[in-house]
């Protein structure tokens, strides 16, 4: 008798250890091998995640930042892509736009080539569905739906930064403003944020790597791209001193007229305030301190050009969208109202 019930239970536990590795194999095989078609995709996979989100960008359904609110309220982009007609009935939560359908077959295939080529290059790609993603990006209403960075990301380090803005045709004075500024921020233990774009932006990359300070750059361009051409070897430098590179592009994506007016919304969800050192009215650096004001992040205008500018002026005197750009006269001006901001929120 007893002999008959263990070798029953031993003949049960082979059946299901069988069947689980039936199972498992089944998973790896459907996973490793290129999707054929939306159905094909396995949910929470994150290289099938990845393809899907990918196909789904470039559908352009709805704008990159609705997308990355959809998927964040679905969980899975998987899901999204493999909607059936049932599903108009239960998913409410989607958009107006018609998603059933949309992302086909050689849509699923074309974005699987591209994550595949990303994974075997090492990009690191992250997604809103990554727990990796930046945390102070996930904060902002219009956050991109990936994120690449190149070098290494630090997100205690990098999540305690200020953004060094300022127009590419900067003046002398302009430049030893900027270079003193990312001095004096980077000795007070801030990362030092730029768009790596001429003028301001080198001044400042280039003093924190001078300093030995930690210092990221947010492109306007792809990852595998640097503009201006001339910055090539500060990308690099900027990799090699520890900092990264982070674009919300695909990667051999150039520079045009909307990629950097998203970089600075990027920049600016990314970083605990922004710096304006010089800007005209149409410059990039004005823009982003307007969308700095709007993600209620701290802006802060040197008091030159606030005098000189009407821009800098409104937004120190009226605001926008409920808070007050701030002029300063010096580095300590930031550092003592960043610190008295921080200790209110610990407090809080």
């Amino acid at each position: 008798m007893w002999f008959r019930f263990i070798f029953g239970c031993i003949i049960s536990l082979r059946l299901y250890h069988g069947a689980a590795e039936q199972r498992w194999f089944l998973f790896r095989w459907n996973t490793g091998r290129m999707p054929l078609s939306p159905h094909d995709l396995v949910v929470g996979d994150r290289e099938h995640e990845l393809t899907a989100i990918t196909a789904l960008i470039r559908k352009q359904l709805v704008t990159p930042y609705r997308l990355s609110a959809v998927l964040e309220e679905q969980g899975s982009a998987v899901e999204i892509v493999r909607l059936s007609e049932d599903d108009r009935l239960f998913r409410s939560a989607l958009p107006t736009h018609d998603w059933v359908g949309a992302v086909t077959a050689e849509d699923v295939q074309a974005a699987y080539k591209d994550v595949r080529g990303w994974t075997e290059r090492r990009l690191d790609c992250r997604s809103v569905l990554d727990s990796a993603y930046p945390a102070a990006l996930r904060d902002i209403f219009n956050r991109p739906p990936i994120i690449f960075v190149q070098g290494t990301w630090d997100e205690q380090k990098d999540g305690w930064s200020i953004a060094i803005v300022g127009t590419r045709k900067a003046s002398p004075e302009g430049l030893r403003r900027a270079s003193r500024l990312s001095r004096e921020l980077g000795e007070a233990g801030f990362t030092i944020f730029s768009g790596m774009a001429a003028g301001i932006d080198t001044a400042a990359h280039r003093e924190a790597l001078r300093l030995g300070a930690r210092t990221c750059a947010v492109m306007g361009t792809g990852i595998d791209k640097r503009y201006p051409a001339t910055n090539a070897g500060l990308a690099a430098e900027i990799v090699d001193s520890g900092g990264c590179l982070l674009s919300q592009f695909f990667p051999t994506q150039p520079p045009t007229q909307w990629t950097f007016p998203n970089r600075n919304i990027v920049m600016s969800g990314l970083t605990l305030a922004t710096v304006v050192v010089e800007a005209s009215e149409t410059s990039g650096a004005r823009m982003q301190a307007r969308v700095a004001l709007q993600h209620g992040r701290t802006v802060f205008i040197l008091r030159s050009l606030v005098e000189s500018h009407a821009w800098a002026r409104k937004y120190v005197e009226d605001g926008a969208y409920g808070t007050h750009a701030v002029m300063i006269s010096s580095t300590a001006e930031i550092t003592d109202r960043i610190d008295g901001r921080t200790d209110q929120l610990l407090v809080a």
